[in-house]
């Protein structure tokens, strides 16, 4: 039995659920196939206040999503050509989402649907690299990650302690003055990795 996360754990602080993704399991279900892999890095982006997020420029029909209920995907282009995932926090009109930004130990479903089979040889370390593995673009935007179709995430089975999340700067970011400097990127360390068989 799958532990797709349910809209509660989207409807708190942003900061909070972009630490407790890492070890949780993105789950892309495609043209009969099924592909997951541990969430290994994210970046947490929070309200208009904060000059990094697409919403510091207030309600747009680009960003009306983030404005929405939690538990959304928020898919938007860069440079015209990489697609970037996000899931959508908080509360209904308080706009924060949370960029999905390296993936690892990636499985496919096997074919009699109880197991599943590492894809070796694959690195998915940035968001538009997710989005074009996975086939993920902008017409699953706005779709309810809540409801386990087409693209959901999983709960992790196990614990991720505190000691083993690194925080550091979002990256790409230069323009966004003081907000910067913040540390609202996460990542697991390298002895979580290994212990997740990375």
């Amino acid at each position: 039995m799958t532990k797709i996360l349910p809209r509660e754990f989207y409807s708190r602080n942003t900061l909070k659920i972009a630490r407790d993704l890492l070890g949780c399991f993105l789950v892309r279900e495609h043209r009969g196939k099924t592909i997951r892999a541990m969430i290994t890095e994210t970046e947490a982006y929070h309200g208009e206040d904060d000059l990094a997020c697409h919403a510091s420029r207030g309600r747009t029909p680009r960003t009306e999503v983030m404005y929405g209920a939690p538990g959304h995907a928020y898919v938007y282009m860069i440079y015209g050509m990489y697609h970037c995932l996000n899931v959508v926090t908080e509360r209904k009109d308080f706009p924060a989402a949370v960029l999905i930004r390296e993936l690892a130990n990636i499985e496919r479903m096997k074919t009699n649907k109880n197991e599943w089979e590492k894809i070796t040889g694959i690195k998915l370390d940035g968001p538009g690299k997710i989005c074009k593995f996975l086939q993920i673009d902008r017409k699953l935007n706005k779709l309810d990650l809540a409801k386990g179709e087409k693209l959901w995430i999983e709960k992790t089975a196990q614990n991720i302690a505190k000691r083993d999340i690194l925080a550091s700067k979002r990256v790409g970011i230069d323009y966004a003055q003081h907000c910067r400097e913040y540390l609202w990127r996460f990542s697991l360390s390298a002895e979580a990795l290994a212990k997740t068989g990375r």
